[in-house]
């Protein structure tokens, strides 16, 4: 390799959510792919492809381009669809990561945390399955195969029947059973599938050789330098737990279908008259599913994130032996209730119906103790701008439960009316269901005053804006039209900022309705339309009315949910919209569901640190990460994950990041202050670009005299009020896009290749492999660090961002 290539700059891009083709990134129809596969990989222009062989001076003053293409990791084939069904799950997840920061105190603290929320994410998952056994065994088996209108009218489940069938072998209440129990299990079997093929391809990975130390590096004299917890060793490595949950929240699931069986047998044997050897067995079954509820729960409580080093271990034996115990149980349970009962008849609703309430009140309780535990944290460390201070993980795990309980609630009522119509020979689904669905309308009631009071503000702030934009251009000829764009622009670009508000509003609002219709069913054993009657009319006429609304509104969300994951099936650009979602959702590790979409961060930040540091290994020269929106969160984890020393040797340019608008208010803990404070101290140079009319990008807002080295004055959008001899036609209003348009987005790429140092080590052998992630003699003398603990500070240190 010649020496002159030392002096060589890489430019690496790295796109956001959407994704983007390499042809656009580079400017270029003429790109190859240097690296990678079909889903994840870095491109280049033909003409640069050799680069690292050609002196510096054949380039110029300007940097050789690379783009790092990931959207296929989100929004790839057909199948990305079926990740909508998944959504409670994704959202609870990030439940997890939004913890207050406590940067190192209340270690035990911060266990609570992760445990609340992985419970949570367990009480989803029974959830789900629960709604799957009340269609399958308990509206379609149990109620409508035992009702002879019903079963005439769906003559598929007529040998179900036992009017249908002349009593036939199928028609005891416990077979009927025994065989829709397949429907809940082929839906675990279905997650566990899709768990486990993401798993495979995402957290059971390789690390890159030389990635066993500590999140932690020397800054070159011997001391600790402070890092994001995204640099530590084991953060993209959650091979160990995802296993594990994976297991128990498999095992759980069998568990609940094994009880929606089997309990129903036992009530039936516990009566007198019964075969004495059921009778025996009926207690010994109920005292398996306790105790294989208790092992599930030990499972997820015993252990959480391992992040200061990679843990290889996988636990072989429990996420063999858990699940295959749990189908062993679901397989007796299922011969149990075969046994010949020929007196047992079906009727009213399936024993057992309220496993609902029961677990819509463990989310209640986990929920408000979860809020409880994150006050505590933000209280230890409080961050100004984190959303709802503090509170905001609470308010999504509450989001997430409510998801899950409209997702089975819809199930359930558009079920229903399918088997019984408006006949109301079938008790339904069970009560709670019913009110459930009826708090809908005074929710979207309360949505609509909150869109009321945006509006009304939006409003106020587009006049204030609308005067600003004059003055800002004195000179120019008054456009009224002109102006008001571009204060609607910026008025609609800070409603951003205000989403904490708005969720806190409807998660508190959730809680209560929640809370109120639990109590609603349990005291009056009644749907809300007859539970009001005999009570006043406006009274009896409001729940007769919120009671259809609600079911209505829930049907109507189901069919649109489905109808939405069947047009992404086959629509490319439905499912790149979809796809969208995920790239937001799904950055963080599967840290508390494991049915959760996959992360792909976890193939995605190894990919870049890998990148750079084989550039800056082979040929010490410069490099520039250049990410865009998501890609600018990308390319600040994968800094994270580098050694110091080629740390020190990359610039950072960023525009439209959300780092601090929404990473920085809503994950605390991992993009707060002190993190990013960090980041800029540790990489060569660091400057980020945002507009007043970008919804996402904004500032970094870093404390002191670092804000201004790194925020650029807000750029100007449109780049041109009126005509002019550069822009003869009106200028677009860009927003969120095309930031490479300004000319100041080459300006500053000039300046940081500028700043960077050009006295950099000449080449070393690639023979030696690179380091994404130091492993620094601190690494060695420290033990493992679990459940996301803060990072490691240096002795005598406080944690604060020197400015």
């Amino acid at each position: 390799m010649k020496d002159t290539a030392a002096q060589n700059t890489l430019e690496l891009l790295v796109h956001g959510v959407g994704g983007t083709t390499p042809e656009e990134m580079l400017d270029d129809p003429r790109t190859v792919r240097v690296t990678g596969d079909d889903t994840a990989a870095v491109f280049r222009r033909i003409d640069d492809v050799d680069a690292e062989e050609r002196p510096a001076a054949e380039h110029g003053e300007a940097p050789v381009p690379e783009a790092y293409v990931w959207c296929n990791l989100t929004s790839g084939n057909g199948s990305r669809a079926l990740w909508l069904l998944l959504l409670p799950f994704m959202v609870v997840n990030l439940a997890h990561w939004m913890r207050p920061t406590s940067e190192g105190r209340r270690p035990r603290t911060v266990r609570l945390y992760g445990l609340l929320v992985r419970l949570a994410g367990l009480s989803l998952t029974v959830l789900l399955v629960a709604a799957a056994c009340e269609v399958a065994l308990d509206l379609a088996a149990w109620q409508c195969a035992g009702t002879p209108a019903c079963a005439e009218r769906h003559t598929w489940l007529g040998f179900l029947s036992p009017f249908g069938s002349g009593d036939g072998w199928w028609s005891e209440p416990g077979r009927r059973l025994a065989l829709a129990a397949l429907v809940p299990s082929a839906l675990t079997g279905l997650l566990w599938y899709l768990s486990h093929r993401t798993w495979s391809a995402y957290e059971s990975q390789p690390p890159p050789p030389g990635s066993d130390g500590e999140g932690t590096g020397t800054d070159g004299e011997g001391g600790e330098t402070y890092h994001s917890a995204l640099g530590r060793p084991g953060f993209w490595y959650g091979r160990r737990l995802v296993a594990r949950l994976r297991a128990a929240h498999t095992a759980a699931a069998f568990l609940t279908v094994a009880a929606a069986v089997g309990t129903a047998a036992a009530r039936e044997d516990r009566r007198p008259g019964g075969p004495a050897l059921l009778d025996a067995l009926a207690p010994l079954f109920t005292l398996a599913y306790v105790a294989g509820a208790l092992v599930v729960v030990w499972v997820v409580c015993r252990r959480g994130r391992t992040e200061n080093r990679l843990d290889h271990e996988l636990d072989r034996a429990l996420v063999r032996r858990l699940p295959v115990g749990s189908l062993v149980l679901l397989a007796l349970s299922l011969v149990y209730a075969c046994s010949s009962r020929p007196e047992w008849r079906s009727a009213g609703r399936l024993p057992g119906d309220r496993v609902f309430g029961a677990l819509t009140l463990t989310q209640c309780l986990l929920v408000v103790a979860l809020a409880v535990v994150a006050h505590v944290l933000h209280r230890t460390r409080p961050h100004p701008r984190a959303a709802l201070r503090g509170l905001a993980g609470p308010a999504v795990a509450m989001l997430a439960c409510a998801l899950g309980g409209v997702m089975s609630g819809g199930v359930a009522q558009r079920v229903s009316d399918w088997l019984d119509g408006t006949r109301r020979t079938l008790p339904g689904p069970p009560v709670l269901l019913t009110w459930q669905a009826s708090v809908i309308p005074p929710l979207l009631l309360l949505l609509l005053v909150v869109v009321a009071l945006l509006a009304r503000r939006t409003l106020r702030v587009r006049r204030a804006e609308a005067a600003e934009v004059e003055r800002e251009h004195p000179a120019e000829p008054a456009d009224a039209a002109r102006t008001r764009r571009i204060a609607t622009a910026r008025a609609m670009a800070g409603l951003t900022d205000l989403a904490p508000r708005v969720l806190g509003i409807v998660a508190v609002a959730t809680l209560l309705l929640g809370a109120a219709s639990l109590l609603g069913a349990e005291l009056t054993e009644e749907v809300p339309g007859d539970a009001a009657e005999g009570a006043p009319a406006a009274l009896q006429g409001a729940a007769d009315t919120t009671q259809a609304c609600g079911s209505w509104l829930i049907g109507v969300g189901f069919l649109l949910f489905v109808t939405w994951g069947r047009r992404a099936y086959k629509d490319p650009s439905a499912r790149r919209t979809i796809g969208i979602l995920w790239d937001v959702g799904t950055f963080w590790p599967r840290a508390a569901h494991p049915f959760a979409p996959p992360c792909y961060a976890e193939r995605a930040v190894p990919d870049l640190t890998w990148r750079m540091a084989t550039w800056t290994r082979a040929t010490g020269g410069r490099l520039v990460l250049s990410g865009h929106s998501q890609g600018s969160v990308l390319a600040a984890a994968a800094a994270w994950q580098l050694e110091p020393s080629a740390r020190r040797r990359v610039a950072l340019l960023t525009y439209g990041s959300p780092l601090e608008r929404l990473y920085g208010r809503w994950f605390p803990a991992h993009f707060g202050p002190a993190a990013l404070s960090a980041l800029h101290r540790e990489v060569d140079c660091w400057r980020n670009l945002y507009r007043l009319t970008d919804p996402i990008g904004g500032p970094v807002r870093l404390p002191g005299d670092c804000g201004p080295e790194v925020d650029r004055a807000p750029l100007k959008d449109p780049l041109a009020y009126g005509r002019t001899a550069l822009h003869p036609l009106p200028a677009p209003i860009l927003g969120h896009s095309d930031y490479q348009a300004d000319p100041a987005f080459a300006e500053e790429r000039q300046l940081l290749l500028a700043r960077l140092r050009p006295e950099v080590p000449g080449p070393r052998p690639i023979e030696e492999g690179p380091r994404p992630v130091g492993k620094t003699p601190s690494a060695l003398r420290r033990g493992p660090v679990e459940e996301g603990d803060d990072p490691p500070q240096a002795p005598g240190s406080s944690g604060r961002s020197s400015g």
